[in-house]
C-alpha cells in the first residue's frame, strides 16, 4: 500500500528534518508531501533540501499562511493525482508519534478511515499539560461529539489515515471550515456518508521544539462553529449511503 503523508508546515524548521528521518525509518511504502505556507524561518527551503536527498519527499510552496483547510485539500488532491492508495494527516511537531502509523495502516484494512485517538482506552494527552488545558481539550472533543452525534471518541484529532476511495467519495467543495474545526467537519462528513471509522489509541505529546499554535481563542472559536457544521450537512443526515452513491 502506497501511503502519502501530508505535513502542513509553518515555522517548523527545527522539527521537519527529525520528522522526515523518523518517517522514513518505518517499514512502509511511504511518501511525504510537505505543504509549506512560506514559513519565515526557512522551513520551505529545508524541505527542498530534504527533497533533493530523497525523491519520496515532495514540496508544495504556498504564498503565505493560507490555513489548515486549504493546505490539506490541496494536499489531498495532489496525493490522489500522484497515485496514493492511502493518505495520512500528521502534524510536523511530533505530537503525533510516527511509531503508531503501522498500527493505523493495519487497521485501515478493516475501515475506511482510521483516527489516532487520545480518548479511547489506552490513549492519553501529554501528562505535562496543565489541568485546565487537559480539561479544555477533553470538553471540546466531548462537546463536538455530543452535538454532532458521532459514535467514535476523538473527533478533533489531526492524526488520520484515509483510504483513497474514501477521500474520492468526499465532496471537497462542500468543506468550508477553517482552522481546527476543519478536522471536525471532515470527520462529520465521513460519518454522514456512512464511511466506517476506526481508532488506534495514541499518546498525544506536546511539541518537542518550537512554539504551539493552539490557543484558548482558537479552541473557543472551533466550539462555536460546531453548530455551523451540524447545520450545513443537515441534508446528509440519515441519507448517507444514498448521498454517497447517488
Amino acid at each position: 500500500m502506497r501511503i502519502t503523508a501530508i505535513i502542513p508546515t509553518y515555522n517548523e524548521a527545527e522539527n521537519l528534518p527529525k520528522l522526515v528521518s523518523a518517517l522514513f525509518t518505518l517499514s512502509l511504502d511511504l511518501h511525504l508531501l510537505v505543504v509549506d505556507d512560506n514559513s519565515p524561518d526557512g522551513t520551505g527551503r529545508i524541505a527542498d533540501e530534504l527533497a533533493n536527498v530523497d525523491k519520496r519527499l515532495r514540496v508544495l510552496h504556498r504564498t503565505g499562511k493560507l490555513g489548515l483547510r486549504s493546505a490539506y485539500l490541496e494536499g489531498f488532491r495532489f496525493a490522489l493525482d500522484d497515485g496514493a492508495d492511502a493518505v495520512l494527516q500528521i502534524d510536523a511537531d511530533f505530537s503525533h508519534d510516527p511509531a503508531k502509523i503501522p498500527a493505523m495502516t493495519e487497521l485501515l484494512k478493516s475501515y475506511d478511515v482510521v483516527l489516532g485517538s487520545r480518548y479511547v482506552k489506552g490513549g492519553a494527552v501529554d501528562e505535562r499539560w496543565p489541568r485546565w488545558r487537559r480539561a479544555l481539550s477533553a470538553f471540546g472533543n466531548f462537546y463536538a461529539r455530543t452535538i454532532l452525534g458521532l459514535p467514535f471518541y476523538d473527533v478533533t484529532t489531526g492524526f488520520r489515515l484515509w483510504r483513497r476511495e474514501t477521500l474520492n467519495g468526499l465532496p471537497f467543495d462542500r468543506i468550508h471550515s477553517s482552522g481546527y474545526i476543519f478536522l471536525v467537519e471532515m470527520a462529520y462528513l465521513a460519518h454522514c456518508l456512512e464511511y466506517t471509522i476506526g481508532e488506534v489509541p495514541i499518546y498525544f505529546a506536546d511539541r518537542r521544539w518550537g512554539k504551539s499554535k493552539m490557543s484558548f481563542k482558537i479552541q473557543a472559536e472551533a466550539a462555536a462553529r460546531v453548530w455551523s457544521v451540524w447545520w450545513n450537512y443537515r441534508d446528509l443526515r440519515h441519507k448517507g449511503r444514498t448521498a454517497r452513491l447517488g
